[in-house]
């Protein structure tokens, strides 16, 4: 079903067992004792936050994760670390506009709000959206620096061989994270990356490079195809509900 999908299922479960509170973990993240108790104390005292994360370290709970260390502005990414370092964890929360979905609390309120993960997003990039969601309907997210998960995963970073297909299917994530938020207007950029591609495709077609041009082709028959659930997309998350959750 995917990450988006397969969360929601969970999700409407929590709701219909009277939940005030839903936790989402991934399968390679630990929780400390106090994780949790940590997060819900300090939306209770700050109930504008719509989604409240813990300090992602990494797995040996030694230093920050490193992805998660690229969300934080440089003065809280300081203050974070330097916490860490000295043992002192202060009991604040830093705003932040996006966190990974490794650790989330999500309030009922969020839920009844924003509504669950949008299945455009098979796995990676329902997060980003989820977020976007929640900054346009008035809530805020926020990192909380008393309470800490460890992510023990491995940064993979760049992958050297990619195929033409991989490469798609990534292009096709960044531009519905891109297109799909509903805090912009994108469609003066959708013609505008069309038109270029056009370009793109007509110059690799003069030197017949058409390996070149069959990508290029490709990826505009997946901007033409993706086009029609983004603006659906759009239309819906702009309004309030429990969008994605099955009761």
């Amino acid at each position: 079903m995917g990450f988006g999908a397969g969360n929601n299922l969970g999700m409407s479960y929590a709701i219909k067992q009277g939940a005030d509170y839903i936790f989402l973990l991934n399968q390679d993240a630990y929780l400390e004792t106090d994780t949790i108790d940590s997060l819900i104390k300090a939306h209770k005292l700050n109930t504008d936050y719509g989604i409240l994360s813990p300090v992602h370290l990494n797995g040996s709970g030694e230093k920050l994760d490193w992805n998660f260390s690229t969300y934080l502005e440089t003065g809280t990414l300081e203050i974070v670390q330097d916490a860490i370092v000295s043992n002192k964890r202060n009991n604040k929360i830093h705003d932040v506009p996006f966190v990974n979905a490794a650790a989330w609390l999500l309030p009922i309120k969020t839920i009844n709000t924003i509504g669950g993960f949008d299945p455009i997003f098979f796995h990676y990039g329902e997060d980003n959206n989820y977020c976007q969601r929640v900054l346009y309907h008035g809530l805020k997210v926020g990192v909380v620096t008393n309470a800490y998960i460890q992510h023990d995963r491995n940064n993979k970073g760049l992958t050297p061989n990619i195929t033409s297909e991989e490469a798609l299917k990534k292009r096709e994530k960044q531009l519905k994270v891109n297109w799909a938020d509903v805090n912009k207007n994108s469609f003066f950029e959708i013609s505008q990356r069309k038109q270029k591609l056009f370009k793109k495709l007509f110059y690799s077609l003069i030197k017949f490079n058409f390996n070149d041009v069959k990508y290029r082709w490709a990826e505009i028959h997946l901007i033409n195809a993706i086009i029609p659930e983004i603006k659906k997309s759009k239309q819906k998350n702009r309004i309030k509900g429990k969008h994605y959750i099955n009761e």
